[in-house]
Order: structure tokens, then C-alpha cells, then sequence
């Protein structure tokens, strides 16, 4: 039986695999990003969202009656030693924490209705700090005690809240590392598997979060990282 899924931040990266792996299965699939994308694969359904806007975030919500899976998959980094600044700091926790937390508020009455779930978005600075990006290892982290929490506070309504931790994975946001052969060897030389991740690899994991076979699943932070928290 089709599923309602919403992704945010699924208009590329990891968020845009994970979207079409659910629409490949048969799932109905909303997707939403910053700015508008018009090459979405069949079977999914783009929207312009921006998490930081609350009144934004609960009124594409209020359009959805029951929801299976939420997906929180939007963030960014600032690079060049902008998350050290006030600005930039408060600007990546507003997208990456305080969206992330926004959009599973907004969408509670409709993850209520369906008995859904959610899986947010991890990172390996979920549980190692930065020193050049502290405002992601900060919302990072707050991501896994969000999730830990919510999940705590959801279960009587039968809603499971779990979240991913990707290791290093090929996107977009990382391609300057990717390009950077000294910080690329150093990276993959941690990784017992060898390998840079790509989007793809993460796609199981999330099917396997959203699946009856995670029904007594919640409050886990899943690393999908090569084994580079094991190293």
C-alpha cells in the first residue's frame, strides 16, 4: 500500500535519494527544498520551503492529513570560518536544529493520524566536535538529543523518531573536501571500507527506518559512515 512521505530538504544530496528510493517502491512523495527544482523524477511532488519561516512550515503542513514518514533532510555548513561568527552560527542551528524541530512539530497532528514516523538527519559531528565548523557539530548534536527526546515524547501517540548519521558521503556539500586530495586521503584513510559514501548508500537504511521492521526501532541515531565511527 502507498505511503505519504514527506522529505525536507530533498531536492538534492542525500535528501533527494532518499526521496526517490521511496518513490521508486510506490510511495507517494513530497519533497521540498529552498528554490524551486523542476527535475524531479516521476512520482514525486516539489514544494518551496524554507524552514526557518515557522508560519511557512506549519502551513504546508496544515494541507497534510495523514503523513507515514517525515524526513528531515535539510541543512547547510558555512565555510571560511563564518560559524564563528554570530551570524553565521545562529543561521546554520535556525536551519539545521531549529527546522529540523519546526517541521516535526508542524507535522505532529498528521504523523498523530497515520501513526508515522519520523528519521531526521544525523551526522558523524552528532558525536564528534569540529574545528572548523562548530555551528554544524552544534546542531548536529542537538539533532540526537532532539530525536532521542521526541521520541520519548512521542511514543504513546505510536510515532518512532529515529535519525540517520551519515559518514563522509559524496554530495554537494561536501564536494570541498572531495576536491581536496590531502583532506580526502585523510578521510579515507579513517574509513575501514575505503570509500567515500554516496547517496545512495544511505537510501536502505532509511527504507529500512520507515519499515514494520523497525516498528520497536526508536530514539536510535543509525551511523551509515563505511565504519568511521568504529575506527
Amino acid at each position: 500500500m502507498s505511503r505519504n512521505i514527506v522529505v525536507i530538504g530533498g531536492t538534492s544530496g542525500i535528501g533527494r535519494a532518499i526521496a526517490t528510493g521511496f518513490a521508486q517502491q510506490g510511495d507517494s512523495v513530497s519533497v521540498t527544498g529552498h528554490e524551486p527544482c523542476t527535475d524531479l523524477p516521476s512520482g514525486m511532488q516539489g514544494h518551496v520551503l524554507d524552514v526557518r519561516d515557522t508560519a511557512a512550515v506549519e502551513q504546508f503542513f496544515a494541507g497534510i492529513a495523514t503523513l507515514d514518514v517525515l524526513v528531515n533532510c535539510a541543512g547547510v555548513i558555512q565555510r571560511g570560518g563564518a560559524e564563528f561568527t554570530a551570524d553565521g552560527f545562529a543561521d546554520v542551528v535556525d536551519i539545521n536544529l531549529g527546522g529540523s524541530q519546526r517541521c516535526c512539530i508542524a507535522a505532529l497532528p498528521a504523523l498523530k493520524a497515520a501513526q508515522g514516523c519520523i528519521i531526521n538527519t544525523a551526522s558523524m559531528l552528532t558525536f564528534f566536535g569540529s574545528g572548523v565548523a562548530p555551528a554544524y557539530a552544534a546542531s548536529k548534536g542537538g539533532i540526537g538529543q532532539l530525536t532521542r527526546s521526541l521520541a520519548i515524547a512521542w511514543a504513546p501517540f505510536g510515532i518512532r523518531v529515529n535519525a540517520l548519521a551519515p559518514g563522509w558521503i559524496a554530495t554537494p556539500l561536501t564536494k570541498p573536501l572531495t576536491d581536496d586530495d590531502g583532506k580526502s586521503t585523510g578521510i579515507l584513510g579513517r574509513t575501514p571500507m575505503g570509500r567515500w559514501g554516496t547517496p545512495d548508500d544511505v537510501v536502505g537504511p532509511a527504507r529500512f527506518l520507515a519499515s514494520p521492521d523497525a516498528g520497536f526501532v526508536t530514539g536510535t541515531i543509525l551511523p551509515v559512515d563505511g565504519g568511521y565511527s568504529a575506527a
